[in-house]
């Protein structure tokens, strides 16, 4: 269920978990593509990236819902979702890494700190895709979504940081970098920090209303987060 990496150091100072889409991964062009193409199957307008960022939440029926006026039919959602999917993993295979995440994820491992990754991407695309990009050796564990997509990640992180708990990760020390309003949600289900970044699915307007740090770049983010969790 789950993709480990035995880092052999016990964890020491603050954790990081990361979020993928957005975050880590810049693919805000691929979700505005394959947006677009879910929204064309109900002969919806497409979507600009400005009024995505300001109207995007999780779970993504309630997305569907400030653009349509109401939720979509469960018939509606399984086409809108499956278009979307298909589109955006053909999308994705070029989007590369978020400025400096190499680099930053490669300096938090030699100053000995622990960090993970937590996506709602699905779990047997998301660990391969990690693995092309060569950095699943920087991570205690890789984490995606199993089960339904239209789902928030305050669950998913729930059973995450179980799973860490036997390399010494504690919800206290942990702070979540991500892209949207629904990772500072998630963050603060377990007890941990937030700092939300908004190269991601948010306007900064928006991820400003979660009350917790935004950042425009993740060198940013990973100093905020260490500043928090001193």
């Amino acid at each position: 269920m789950s993709a480990a990496n035995p880092i052999a150091a016990a964890v020491r100072g603050p954790h990081l978990v990361w979020d993928w889409n957005g975050t880590l991964l810049h693919d805000i062009d691929a979700v505005i593509t394959a947006t677009n193409a879910s929204f064309a199957e109900l002969g919806l307008d497409p979507i600009t990236l400005e009024r995505y960022r300001d109207l995007y939440v999780v779970p993504v029926p309630k997305f569907y819902e400030r653009i349509m006026g109401r939720l979509p039919t469960e018939e509606e959602w399984l086409v809108m979702d499956e278009t979307f999917h298909r589109h955006y993993w053909t999308a994705a295979a070029d989007s590369g890494l978020a400025e400096g995440a190499r680099e930053l994820l490669g300096d938090w491992q030699r100053a000995g700190l622990s960090q993970s990754l937590l996506s709602l991407a699905p779990h047997d695309r998301l660990v391969p895709l990690v693995r092309t990009h060569g950095i699943d050796g920087h991570f205690l564990r890789v984490d995606g979504r199993v089960g339904p997509s239209h789902t928030s990640k305050a669950g998913h992180l729930v059973r995450h940081l179980e799973a860490l708990a036997a390399d010494g990760v504690t919800a206290a020390r942990t702070v979540l970098i991500g892209d949207a309003l629904d990772d500072a949600a998630a963050a603060a289900h377990v007890g941990a920090r937030a700092v939300l970044y908004t190269g991601g699915s948010h306007s900064r307007t928006s991820l400003e209303s979660a009350g917790v740090p935004v950042v425009d770049t993740l060198e940013e983010a990973v100093r905020t987060a260490r500043d928090l969790a001193e």
